[in-house]
Formats: C-alpha cells, structure tokens, sequence
C-alpha cells in the first residue's frame, strides 16, 4: 500500500478509499489509520500523537542511525542493542557517515547470538559532491565525494536502496541539493519524511509532498547521535522477516512512520551532555 496523501483540493474522504488491504488479506497498520493520524502525516511527516497503541503482531523499522563509527555520534556499537530492544526498534539501520564498519560488526554480533530480537541493515549515509545519501543493504563502503548520481549507482550496483534523509531542511548543511535530488529523483526508492533531528516541522511536511509526488516509499529516522536518541522515530509495520530490499519495500508499502520531533537546540544540549559524561566516566577508569 502506498500513501495516497491530500492535494488542496481532494476531500478528505476520498483518501481513505485510496488505502488498500495488502495481497494476502493481512491488516497492515496503515490500515488501521485514524483520520487524526492521517492528518499528521501530512502535516508532520509521521504520526507524532498515536490514538492507538501497538499491536503485538507489529514491528518497529528505524532506518537512519549513528554509531561511534561516526565522526559526531558518541553512541558505543555495544549499548545500541540494548537500547533497541527497550525501544522496543526490531530492524535497525546503521548508518555512519561514510563508513560501514560499524554497521559490519554490529551486524556480524546480532548473527551470532542469535538471542536479541534486534536485525541490523548495513547501511552508510553518503557525503557527495552534491549533499548527503543514504545507501542501505550495502556489502562494501561507498566513497565519500562522488556525484549523486555516481553514488546512486554505486548503491545500485551493489544491489542496495536508495534513501534521501533530511532533503528539505535548508538549516541542514549536508542536504542534497535540489538540482541534485531531481537528477536522481526516479532512482530513489525511500524518502525520510520524518526526520526527528530536522530543524523545523514543516520541512517533514515538505519531504511528504515530495514522496508523494514521486511515488516514493515514506519512512522516519531517528538520525540518533546518541544512545539516548534511538527510538525517537521508526515506521511501524506488520511483524515479518527482513532480510533484504525488497522484504524492506514491501514492509514499507504497508507501514506507518511515526516519531517525536526534539527541536534541534535542545537536541544538541543532549549530545553535548551525553558527550561530557562518557568523557568523565573515561577519565574515572
């Protein structure tokens, strides 16, 4: 299923009809919408307020996340685990800043115990000439500095998916540019309309239009530098197995993103806090 959002000039009624049971007759949570809920999608970029809570037979998705394998995250790769499972995210994207290694041995961990319910996509958001892009299912590191439209075929060979994280916001100095983003617009597969480190709201409501236009996926990210911040965004989906792009697709078709937005001062008060207490706890060893 694929969110149908309003034009200015739709009824709101019509876009209820537009929502469609998945192929095999499973109630997806986009299903279960309430008009309320609706509405701050389009106006937010996900559900920010819930009228229901979730299902046992959900899941949560966050598919934009920082480890210590980024230059600006202090997130330890051995506390995110925990963290997720409280937060109760089941798939977990782990994307550096031009880097998978992280992402590589967070996964290689969760493989081997086996006992965490918590799967980990490998994943690495881009620096290009042209601005930020988010690679997922990626097997090797994609350099920092190519065209956006050399990035994307890179991702592409690699058999990955493309995501285009925080596109909107002016505020955010690594966005794609716009000339960029619309030279590779047909090629992106996932767009973040909910960022929950964005500057304002409203540049969630514009990532919205955006995907909707384009016809693209919708989905929310954390962006977590810290531990503290995952779990702050995710989409809920109906509980399956992820182990590729196209079980992603298809869980998304049928997702709701949801998330809580945390203005961008206090966000970095958080970071800055979190930073000087594993700096007092180093010192204390």
């Amino acid at each position: 299923m694929q969110y149908q959002l309003l034009t200015h000039n739709q009824p709101r009624k019509s876009l209820f009809g537009n929502f469609v049971m998945s192929t095999k007759g499973k109630t997806e949570p986009a299903d279960e919408l309430t008009p309320k809920e609706v509405e701050q999608i389009e106006e937010e970029g996900a559900v920010t307020q819930p009228e229901h809570k979730p299902k046992s037979d959900t899941m949560r998705i966050d598919l934009h996340c920082h480890s210590e394998a980024s230059w600006d995250s202090s997130s330890p790769l051995k506390e995110i685990p925990e963290r997720c499972v409280e937060k109760q995210i089941r798939i977990q994207a782990m994307t550096d800043h031009d880097q998978i290694w992280g992402a590589q041995e967070l996964q290689k961990t969760m493989l081997a115990q086996g006992a965490i319910p918590l799967s980990i996509i490998v994943g690495e958001e881009i620096t290009t000439s042209e601005g930020e892009i988010i690679g997922l299912f990626l097997t090797h590191k994609i350099e920092a500095g190519l065209s956006a439209e050399k990035t994307v075929a890179e991702i592409k060979e690699q058999g990955g998916l493309v995501l285009l994280p925080h596109g909107f916001d002016p505020l955010k100095r690594a966005r794609l540019r716009i000339d960029a983003r619309n030279g590779i617009a047909s090629s992106i597969d996932i767009v973040e309309t909910f960022n929950a480190r964005i500057s304002r709201p409203r540049w969630n409501r514009a990532a919205v239009k955006w995907a909707e236009e384009k016809g693209a996926l919708m989905s929310a990210g954390s962006d977590a530098h810290t531990i503290a911040d995952i779990g702050s965004a995710w989409v809920e989906v109906a509980a399956r197995s992820i182990n590729s792009p196209s079980d992603l697709m298809a869980a998304l078709q049928g997702g709701v993103p949801m998330g809580v937005w945390t203005h961008p001062v206090i966000a970095f008060l958080y970071k800055m806090i979190d930073r000087t207490r594993r700096k007092i706890r180093g010192y204390s060893k």
